[in-house]
């Protein structure tokens, strides 16, 4: 069973994310709030954590994870960014947001689509997100938190807990969170491509 902190969304208890960050040292899984939605995530290196995200979220190798960052250069220290996209990136981040990028040599194969050597970052704005980070001092790899057969995600923590409370190690609960997913951004091409309008403002990035 899980340990479930409640983390105050504005002013989260640093002793709670310190024994959070613990645990996901350790090897844990952490379900954890973002300014979209409940997400789900675990360290850069941990493939075991890697494939019980996978497992519960009931998809493939082909399912590429997200890499959560505190700020703009540590998403250069991962993706290469022209100074076009430095500018768009620093017009959206923090926000609802994610970008895909190439990846750099910092970037481990299996964390790249396994075509095209792309990796999906994203800086999310929430205060919960932002004490995680600065105390584990790396990316978070990280999933939306929508099971399978769900049309939403899930962000209700009492029903997180209680649904999938036996798989993961840690809940971070700050109460109920949003139920849409990102914006996401390909960044790779000759001009930007909007793959999905979700909670980031799309006007924002020059799209109608």
């Amino acid at each position: 069973m899980c340990q479930h902190f409640y983390l105050h969304p504005d002013n989260p208890q640093q002793r709670l994310i310190r024994e959070a960050v613990k645990l996901l040292k350790s090897g844990g899984v952490m379900v954890y709030p973002t300014d979209s939605c409940y997400a789900i995530g675990c360290m850069i290196g941990n493939k075991e954590g890697m494939e019980r995200i996978r497992a519960l979220r009931g998809v493939d190798e082909k399912h590429m994870f997200t890499l959560i960052c505190r700020d703009l250069s540590e998403i250069a220290r991962f993706a290469l960014v022209d100074n076009k996209q430095y500018r768009m990136l620093k017009s959206a981040t923090p926000g609802g947001y994610t970008f895909i990028l190439e990846a750099t040599k910092e970037v481990p194969r299996r964390l790249q689509h396994p075509k095209r050597s792309t990796i999906g970052l994203r800086v999310p704005e929430h205060p919960v997100v932002a004490m995680l980070l600065a105390e584990l001092n790396e990316p978070i790899l990280s999933m939306t938190l929508q099971l399978p057969g769900d049309d939403y995600p899930l962000n209700d923590p009492e029903e997180i807990v209680e649904r999938i409370g036996n798989r993961i190690d840690v809940m971070l609960d700050s109460g109920f969170c949003g139920i849409e997913s990102t914006t996401v951004v390909d960044l790779t091409g000759a001009a930007p491509e909007l793959i999905r309008a979700g909670t980031g403002d799309v006007r924002l990035l020059g799209f109608e």
